[in-house]
């Protein structure tokens, strides 16, 4: 049992100096995708070129739109070596948001696939269980997502749960979802949330500004209405956020001024950024100035490395990083190793 009976891998003896565990990674097993060509939903065509095509449905992107597909995705042999390069002990890993069917308006065809995706995960991080832990996937917005979720964590182990922003045409404060925040806060298991959509997308068709922009404003809105919506106060959730949150530690003023002033925001019994001040984040913000202030904001404590590995945006030199925050020794060993191993229940070096 991992913390606050939660399942996660044991194996762990103290971890040594300068290890660092990377609660930010990404698989698409190949098993998978070739179900999900098996039934029409996939074109594994440009595979040896590092290209998948998903179903819309699927992904929650335009049809036939290439999405990146490094080989250490699917190849555990080539994650090692780019974890050994990288001085990465172990990987959190997870699906991509292109794996969430996040868009999907049909509640039996996106619990299948993402059952079928944690199936498959489990056994992709099998293969080297001291090196790789597997955060299973729901089909958020559906009925069902919290057994979906005993099911990955008790029967699969997988280590915790990802979630995205949005599912079946609902945002995750939809009482829909109820059932699965009681269920993850009573286990206290870990929940990382990727942003799985982006706001107004007709305005994001250039210039990459999907991924630049439209993912870190995701997260702000999905984060504020599980604030608003009264979500994090119902249900103390063990909750780490991507790309450092995206654009949600920004607002923290702002969102407390409209809890000051404004009858229509003031839903909770403490400020915003109390509770926002409960969650983690992760290190993938790409400055050293932005991530230092976080540390200030929030704690070391509620800072977990993170690279979003191995996609292109994602951080490349994860260990020079934390060093150039300029944190003394415990502050550091938090970051890149015992605030995630704890949350994860591995064990944590004192």
């Amino acid at each position: 049992m991992g913390v606050n009976g939660s399942h996660a891998p044991t194996g762990a003896a103290a971890a040594p100096e300068g290890s660092a565990l990377d609660v930010h990674a990404h698989a698409m097993p190949l098993p998978l995708l070739q179900r999900l060509a098996d039934r029409g939903l996939a074109d594994l065509g440009g595979a040896a070129e590092g290209v998948v095509r998903l179903d819309p449905r699927v992904s929650g992107v335009g049809p036939r739109v290439p999405l990146p597909l490094a080989r250490s995705q699917y190849d555990v042999d080539v994650r090692l070596c780019e974890m050994d390069d990288l001085g990465v002990d172990r990987h959190a890993v997870s699906l991509p948001p292109s794996l969430f069917c996040s868009t999907a308006d049909d509640g039996g065809f996106a619990r299948g696939i993402v059952a079928a995706g944690n199936d498959e995960l489990a056994t992709y991080v099998a293969d080297a269980p001291d090196r790789l832990l597997g955060l299973g996937s729901v089909a958020l917005g559906w009925p069902g997502a919290a057994e979906e979720a005993d099911r990955a964590l008790d029967e699969l182990g997988l280590a915790g749960i990802a979630i995205g922003s949005r599912g079946g045409g609902r945002d995750l404060d939809d009482p829909v979802n109820d059932e699965l925040w009681a269920l993850l806060a009573e286990r206290g298991a870990f929940v990382f949330l990727h942003p799985s959509g982006v706001p107004d997308p007709h305005r994001q068709a250039d210039f990459w500004l999907p991924q630049l922009v439209g993912y870190p404003m995701e997260t702000a809105l999905a984060v504020a209405r599980l604030v608003f919506g009264r979500v994090l106060e119902r249900h103390p959730l063990t909750l780490c956020l991507a790309h450092g949150g995206g654009c949600l530690p920004a607002l923290r003023g702002r969102l407390d001024a409209g809890w000051d002033r404004e009858d229509l925001a003031r839903t909770t019994a403490v400020r915003p950024s109390e509770l926002t001040d409960r969650l983690y984040y992760d290190t993938a913000v790409f400055s050293t100035t932005l991530l230092r202030r976080l540390v200030e904001d929030v704690g070391a404590e509620h800072v977990l490395l993170g690279t979003d590995h191995p996609f292109e945006l994602g951080d490349r030199a994860p260990l020079e990083t934390v060093a150039a925050l300029g944190l003394d020794r415990a502050a550091t060993r938090a970051i890149r190793w015992e605030n995630a191993a704890g949350l994860l229940g591995l064990a944590v070096r004192r």
